[in-house]
């Protein structure tokens, strides 16, 4: 992959050889500077938002919103991050952590682990992330929840010991210009909509994957916006 302004890029590995051209800042941003983005529904222009903004919230989860209210805009609900967090083979893994409901951790007591520092030397926040039901996906009953590894719901917990196993997610350019988002415990799911409907307030569900792939459909494709750019038309942006 390539951008047209950082060519230190060339070596960004996303699920495929697409070429990230210079309307695709979002992306670059995202996945590799960790900034926050909306995800912007690519069928409706609907964004993604936790269901309930507080941080001490953990068992609730993900709605497509088509209007970006105050309170919203406020509490940073409408803004996501996409945390690096290894690989599968040699596709990077990552967490989708909202930026609502952040954190700060408290100093480590006298002879505890720090939870860890940024490059600039702080306390890396504890952010929520969406997290896949253990199950999914059975039914439309499999939502996913927003909420810290040790205090999502006992369903929404790894197999293997590790709670993040159910929070590690695939995520892949696709040629359309978007992403889409696989869970790694499901690669034949995808983060969808309950019954595939993408309307206002919709649920977000995983759901199977008939694209048979890790590009999934235009249906469960998404595209990062920079906060800034909200009002840019993604089919004026992606043309």
């Amino acid at each position: 992959m390539y951008t047209q302004e950082r060519t230190a890029m060339s070596n960004l590995v996303v699920g495929g050889p697409v070429a990230v051209n210079s309307y695709d800042n979002a992306i670059v941003a995202a996945l590799v500077e960790n900034r926050p983005v909306m995800l912007v529904h690519a069928f409706n222009g609907g964004y993604l938002r936790p269901v309930d903004l507080k941080e001490e919230s953990h068992d609730k989860g993900v709605q497509l919103a088509t209007a970006l209210d105050s309170a919203t805009k406020e509490a940073k609900g409408h803004l996501w991050h996409i945390t690096p967090a290894g690989f599968f083979g040699q596709r990077p893994l990552y967490f989708i952590e909202s930026a609502a409901g952040q954190v700060t951790p408290k100093p480590p007591a006298a002879g505890q682990a720090d939870a860890g520092r940024g490059d600039d030397g702080t306390r890396k926040p504890q952010r929520r992330r969406v997290t896949v039901h253990r199950d999914a996906p059975k039914s439309t009953c499999d939502t996913v929840q927003v909420g810290l590894p040790d205090k999502v719901g006992e369903n929404w917990r790894g197999k293997n010991g590790a709670p993040e196993d159910t929070q590690l997610w695939v995520v892949t350019v696709t040629p359309w210009g978007g992403i889409t988002f696989v869970p790694i415990t499901h690669p034949d799911a995808i983060l969808g909509f309950k019954d595939h409907a993408v309307a206002a307030n919709g649920e977000v569900r995983v759901t199977y994957n008939w694209g048979g792939d890790f590009t999934g459909t235009v249906i469960n494709t998404f595209y990062p916006r920079l906060p800034n750019e909200w009002d840019v038309p993604y089919h004026h942006v992606f043309t």
